[in-house]
C-alpha cells in the first residue's frame, strides 16, 4: 500500500494571529487545502483541552477544558467566549442533544457525567459512571448519550434524567467510537486489547472484534457510511486505517501525523482531516480510489483536539496556552476550494 509522504510546512507566528502556509503536495497546486480563518482566545485556561461539541441552532461551540476544570461556551457568530461552567473534575467528552436541548459533560477525575441546559446552562442532573468518563455520542435514533468510561464500559444515559438505560460490556477502556445512523450497532477503539470492538446496540453486547497486527494505540476514529469506510487512526507506528465498515477489512494505510486524537471525514470534498499533538493536521484528499497527504498544516504542539462541523464547513482545532505565556485558543480553518 502506498505511504504518502510528508510535506514541509512553514508556519509564522505574529501576537496572537498565526499564518500558515502548507507546501502543496504538487507544484501546480498552490492553494492549502486548510485556511486559518480566525483564532478565538480562551483566557485564563491553563493544561490539556480535550473534545468538543456543537450548538447549530444558536451556533455555539463548547470547550472542554480537561486542565481548567472548565467547559467554555464559544458564540461563534462573536467569536468570543460568553459562559463558562466551571467546577468540573477533567472534563474530556462532551456532546449536545438537541432534541432535549442538553449538554453532556464526561468527567475523567470523578467519573462524573453532569448534564447541563443549553439555554442557560444550569445544571440538569449527573449520573456517577464512577471511573474515567470519557467520549460522548449521541444516538441518532434515541437522542440518548453513549460515554465510554472505565476499564470496558459504554453506558447509555438518558439526558434529561440522567439515569442509565443500558451498558455494555468492553474488554478494556473505549477510546473514540462512533454510531451507526440507525443507532443499532457501534465501533469502538479498545487500545489496551489493541483491536477495534464491534457491538451490538440492540442487545448490549460485542459481537466482533478486528484486530490490525503491527499497529497499536488506536484512539481517534471516523464513520463514513455513504461509502461503508470506517476511519481508525493509530498512534504507535501513527497510521491512518480506513476499513470496510462493514466486515473490517482494510482498504487503506497512510503514514500521518503523531499523538492523533480526532479525525474527521470531509464528504464534500472527499478529504479527511487528522488533528496531532504534534502540532499539526494532515489533509489526505481521495484520488482514483486511493488517498494522499496533500498538506500538513502546522498548529502548536500538544494542539491534538479537533471538532469539523460539516453544517457549517469549519474546522475548530483547540490549542492549549503556550509555556510563554500565549494564550489557548481555538484556531478556526476554513477548507479550501
Amino acid at each position: 500500500m502506498h505511504l504518502a509522504s510528508s510535506l514541509a510546512v512553514a508556519c509564522v507566528l505574529a501576537g496572537s494571529a498565526f499564518a500558515c502556509l502548507a507546501v502543496p503536495a504538487r507544484a501546480e497546486n498552490t492553494q492549502a487545502p486548510l485556511v486559518l480563518e480566525r483564532s478565538i482566545p480562551l483566557a485564563n485556561v491553563s493544561g490539556r483541552i480535550d473534545h468538543m461539541a456543537v450548538d447549530l441552532r444558536r451556533s455555539r461551540l463548547f470547550v472542554a477544558e480537561l486542565g481548567n476544570g472548565s467547559v467554555d461556551v464559544i458564540d461563534l457568530a462573536a467569536g468570543h467566549v460568553i459562559h463558562r461552567i466551571s467546577g468540573l473534575r477533567e472534563p474530556q467528552g462532551i456532546g449536545y442533544a438537541p432534541a432535549t436541548d442538553v449538554v453532556g459533560v464526561a468527567n475523567s477525575g470523578d467519573g462524573s457525567v453532569r448534564f447541563h441546559k443549553g439555554e442557560d446552562y444550569a445544571p440538569v442532573a449527573e449520573t456517577e459512571l464512577k471511573d474515567d468518563a470519557d467520549n460522548v455520542r449521541l444516538d441518532p435514533r434515541s437522542g440518548q448519550f453513549l460515554v465510554g468510561y472505565g476499564s470496558g464500559g459504554i453506558a447509555t444515559l438518558d439526558p434529561t434524567t440522567g439515569a442509565v438505560v443500558d451498558r455494555v460490556a468492553l474488554p478494556a477502556h473505549p477510546e473514540g467510537f462512533r454510531i451507526d445512523a440507525d443507532g443499532r450497532r457501534g465501533l469502538v477503539n479498545v487500545p489496551d486489547a489493541s483491536q477495534i470492538a464491534v457491538v451490538d446496540l440492540t442487545t448490549h453486547k460485542q459481537v466482533a472484534t478486528w484486530r490490525l497486527p503491527g499497529l497499536r494505540a488506536n484512539f481517534p476514529m471516523a464513520l463514513d457510511e455513504a461509502n461503508r469506510v470506517v476511519a481508525a487512526v493509530f498512534r504507535s507506528p501513527a497510521r491512518l486505517v480506513l476499513l470496510d465498515s462493514g466486515n473490517g477489512s482494510v482498504r487503506e494505510i497512510q503514514e500521518t501525523c503523531g499523538d492523533s486524537d480526532d479525525v474527521f471525514f470531509d464528504n464534500r470534498r472527499r478529504r479527511i482531516y487528522v488533528s496531532c499533538g504534534s502540532g499539526h493536521v494532515d489533509v489526505f484528499g481521495s484520488e482514483n480510489g486511493t488517498h494522499r497527504l496533500l498538506a500538513r498544516i502546522a498548529t502548536r504542539s500538544g494542539a491534538r483536539t479537533s471538532l469539523f462541523v460539516p453544517e457549517l464547513d469549519r474546522l475548530f482545532v483547540a490549542q492549549r496556552a503556550g509555556l510563554l505565556g500565549s494564550d489557548a485558543a481555538i484556531l478556526v480553518f476554513r477548507p479550501d476550494p
